[in-house]
């Protein structure tokens, strides 16, 4: 773990995770089923778990917070919301959880799930059949380079059963993986190499292959996403304090995009981008940055931006409403919520903003509560 304290210490206790994003629009839409938010917090080793209430604020269930394996670093939930799975740094692995709608968690039984050392991060394809863990190897209390653990999810239970021929090798101490809306490909961000990988995901195994080239990004890309049309590429570069983007070509390959990369605030840690189209947001220094996509891919700074946050600004995500953007700040141990416009990419700090969490907030997702389990 001394590299990742380490890396934690000279990044303003930075530590980061993609948080699955959802379409916004510029006020919430009617509600039929509740949401949740669920926080993994590196230092106190626990899962923070809130419903997310009509106005955006978050207010903890009964039971939060629940114990979380070692040192847990970002966490994913399934699409139908019944699952949910985090990413343990140490001493590697997978803590799985079944949720009830009421926000009540328990644990998978199995879990938690082996991984290779340093587990940094966990996503779930768009159809929830399939589970990716990044261990980031030796920059991560682990060894080696790193690689990605794939894992066919069990339907009924949510067990994790590990896929033929993982883990599969990327770059040096690969950090964030994305997905394309199709679930036809995969892109992952290596911290060490400073570059993005291309993958092709066999839709009925969940094989890894990879495409073209690794491209250049920034100095230590720690997160990354696609935007909803499958065009765009990004990555937040913490150690450049920038924004890398590229552009998908057809056979899912990238091509670097014209002015890449752009400018952000110090330390870029994490990046989402609003499922319109229109926009991404991106937490670093004093808050979060929010860019509008241009036509070419290119990003352009909206009015106001940076909003500001809490200390150590962090992961982020967007809630199934389409009204509201969460940042876990990893310094002040808690979740900045704004109530989002889509239109002008405008972020309103919600009532009761920031909400407690634990030490060192690392990741953060929201989701729908599941109907039944």
């Amino acid at each position: 773990m001394q590299n990742l304290k380490s890396f934690t210490l000279k990044t303003l206790t930075v530590v980061v995770v993609l948080g699955t994003l959802v379409t916004l629009s510029a006020q919430a839409v009617p509600r039929h089923r509740s949401e949740l938010a669920f926080v993994a917090n590196q230092s106190s080793n626990n899962l923070y778990v809130y419903t997310v209430e009509k106005n955006g604020e978050l207010l903890p269930v009964s039971g939060s917070p629940i114990s979380a394996g070692g040192s847990p670093n970002s966490v994913a939930v399934v699409p139908s919301g019944r699952f949910a799975y985090v990413a343990d740094v140490i001493p590697g692995g997978v803590t799985g959880f079944s949720i009830a709608e009421n926000g009540g968690v328990t644990s998978i039984p199995g879990s938690p799930f082996a991984a290779p050392t340093g587990t940094a991060f966990v996503i779930t394809d768009p159809g929830g059949r399939f589970l990716y863990a990044l261990n980031c190897g030796a920059d991560c209390s682990g060894t080696g380079s790193g690689n990605i653990a794939a894992y066919t999810i069990d339907q009924g239970t949510g067990a994790l059963t590990p896929v033929a021929g993982s883990p599969f090798t990327a770059g040096q101490w690969p950090y964030s993986l994305a997905l394309d809306p199709t679930g036809q490909f995969a892109y992952v961000a290596n911290a060490g190499s400073g570059d993005v990988y291309a993958f092709a995901i066999n839709s009925l195994s969940g094989v890894l292959t990879q495409i073209g080239s690794s491209l250049p990004a920034g100095t230590r890309p720690l997160s990354i996403v696609v935007d909803p049309w499958s065009q765009f590429v990004y990555t937040a570069n913490t150690g450049s304090s920038n924004v890398s983007a590229f552009s998908i070509n057809f056979d899912g390959t990238l091509s670097s995009v014209v002015g890449s990369p752009f400018s952000a605030g110090a330390f870029t840690s994490a990046i989402a981008a609003s499922p319109n189209g229109h926009f991404v947001v991106v937490s670093a220094g004093p808050g979060a940055f929010v860019y509008s996509i241009e036509a070419t891919g290119a990003l352009r700074s909206v009015t106001g931006s940076p909003f500001v946050a809490g200390t150590g600004p962090n992961g982020v995500s967007i809630d199934p409403t389409d009204g509201f953007v969460y940042l876990v700040n990893a310094g002040s141990d808690n979740v900045s919520g704004y109530i989002f416009n889509s239109s002008s990419g405008k972020l309103t700090p919600v009532k009761g903003s920031p909400f407690s969490a634990g030490a060192v907030a690392a990741g953060i997702a929201t989701a729908p509560a599941p109907l039944h389990q």
